[in-house]
């Protein structure tokens, strides 16, 4: 039996925005077509929570949203209403491991980006993604025990899938780490992850896991595929990730975010409204 969507939690980069960090007219009136079916809608990311709350106010946001990953939840205005952050131990040891495999090392804290080379590659490309620079640090000690999220950023694919393994052995339970894009390897608390993120954005909609879908493209989405009522993979995502999806929409170079809505989440509103 088809699960009736009460509510819809979508990831961003890769799902919601094509690849140029826009977001598409279609994209915008399937969620406001969403709206006017009665179904909620909210937002989970990788991305720090002040890169997300343009989009939030675009879109119309209500309900709380998720950034890094879901160590931070926050209300439609940015206000911080939870945060889980890394350990001292286990940030010093994720960027050990990062320098020894030659991960360039994102850090962010503070509401801010940390990092030791601006002019390294893809810092230009993410500035333009999350709508800010970052501050240039000759060492992360100084808020080594309040970092929200550190990234390993590698333009080796192969490279990046050791190092997530790697990163997996050492850190055990003490921190999640998870590929967010082809070249970004993303560490954080060990709660912070999108499943853990749709449980608490769930509680605060009042709308049960079972009425839920959701919607993203990279191996970090899958825990909120695995507790989600019908999730929806985006078609550019890898296989590993389709395959743990409930269904596979068009990519986000073809509307595939507005398709998914249109086709597969607001037939199965309807559905549940009626008699």
């Amino acid at each position: 039996m088809k699960p009736t969507i009460a509510f819809v939690v979508s990831d961003i980069d890769g799902t919601l925005l094509t690849p140029d960090k826009s977001l598409t007219a279609r994209a915008r009136a399937a969620v406001e077509e969403l709206g006017r079916a009665g179904v909620a809608f909210s937002l989970v990311s990788g991305r720090p929570p002040r890169a997300m709350l343009d989009l939030a106010r675009e879109l119309g946001l209500s309900l709380p949203f998720a950034g890094f990953n879901g160590g931070n939840i926050v209300r439609p205005d940015g206000g911080l209403i939870a945060a889980k952050r890394l350990g001292s131990a286990a940030s010093r040891l994720t960027l050990e491991l990062f320098e020894a495999h030659g991960l360039q090392a994102w850090v962010f804290a503070d509401d801010e980006w940390y990092l030791r080379d601006p002019a390294a590659a893809r810092v230009a490309g993410e500035a333009h993604a999350i709508g800010f620079g970052p501050t240039t640090t000759p060492s992360f000690e100084p808020f080594i025990d309040r970092i929200d999220k550190i990234v390993g950023v590698c333009d080796d694919p192969a490279r990046l899938a050791e190092a997530e393994a790697l990163a997996r052995r050492a850190l055990g339970e003490n921190a999640a780490a998870s590929r967010s894009h082809p070249f970004y390897l993303d560490v954080t608390h060990p709660a912070a992850e999108k499943g853990a993120a749709v449980r608490e954005l769930c509680a605060a909609a009042g709308v049960e896991l079972a009425h839920t879908a959701v919607i993203g493209d990279m191996a970090n989405d899958v825990t909120m595929f695995d507790v989600a009522g019908f999730s929806v993979a985006m078609g550019q995502s890898p296989d590993t990730v389709k395959a743990r999806a409930d269904a596979v929409t068009a990519a986000n170079t073809d509307e595939g975010f507005a398709r998914a809505i249109e086709e597969m989440v607001l037939p199965r509103a309807v559905a549940g409204k009626s008699p």
